[in-house]
């Protein structure tokens, strides 16, 4: 029976959110913004990694709680992280037992289930999925000064991003190989498979926790006046 394995990306700072500590151990409404993160991918994965910094493994106990979470330390930059996860995860997939991997940034605290859902569906029919909110309040400025808005077919990029597991590993691995650094998963998938990424639709409140506004707009979603 094959399973699907989700991955919470931990490895950040609070140097722009004014913290001494990484931001993804901040409290939001009680709990750590790390612990909603890894409670919204728990209900849809069978195996379930953290990957963090070595130096934040004193927070782990706190953030996991019940949850049934293998950690890994992080690199230096995203893709090396998710490599050390695909890497943990490597002898699973090799053997058939892991087909999906989900792939979440844990400073997205408000994601639903609903939306993991749909990506992880998606990716079990198309092979890779990325949820995201059409841009419809951009504009270009043009060489004579003039600014024109640019069409709505441009996507800003959410996570998670689903993808099956065993050319998600080949892919990484070329990639560390040929020394390529990709700005998202996806973009590494689509330079190393066929995989033709499919758009699911994002969500408003699936924001990224950066500066101490968000944290502010976060707080006032899961705790309404």
């Amino acid at each position: 029976m094959t399973q699907a394995a989700g991955v919470v990306l931990a490895g950040g700072s609070g140097s722009r959110l004014g913290r001494d500590i990484n931001k993804v151990y901040v409290r939001l409404a009680g709990r750590p913004v790390l612990a909603w993160s890894l409670q919204a991918l728990a209900g849809h994965s069978d195996v379930l990694v953290l990957v963090t910094r070595p130096q934040d493994v004193d927070y782990m106990a706190e953030v996991v709680g019940d949850l049934a979470v293998e950690v890994v330390s992080g690199g230096s930059t995203r893709q090396e992280s998710e490599l050390a996860a695909l890497r943990h995860l490597a002898p699973r997939i090799e053997a058939g037992d892991i087909d999906t991997v989900l792939i979440h940034d844990g400073a997205r605290p408000l994601v639903s289930s609903d939306l993991v859902a749909a990506v992880l569906k998606a990716t079990k029919q198309y092979g890779g999925a990325i949820p995201g909110l059409r841009a419809e309040d951009l504009a270009a400025e043009q060489p004579d000064g003039r600014i024109l808005p640019i069409p709505d077919a441009l996507v800003a990029v959410q996570t998670p991003q689903g993808f099956l597991a065993a050319p998600l590993l080949a892919a990484y691995e070329q990639a560390a190989r040929d020394g390529f650094d990709g700005t998202d998963t996806a973009s590494c998938v689509e330079r190393y498979t066929d995989i033709q990424v499919h758009w699911v639709p994002g969500e408003q409140r699936n924001l990224k926790i950066t500066f101490e506004h968000d944290l502010v707009v976060a707080e006032r979603i899961l705790v309404p006046r």
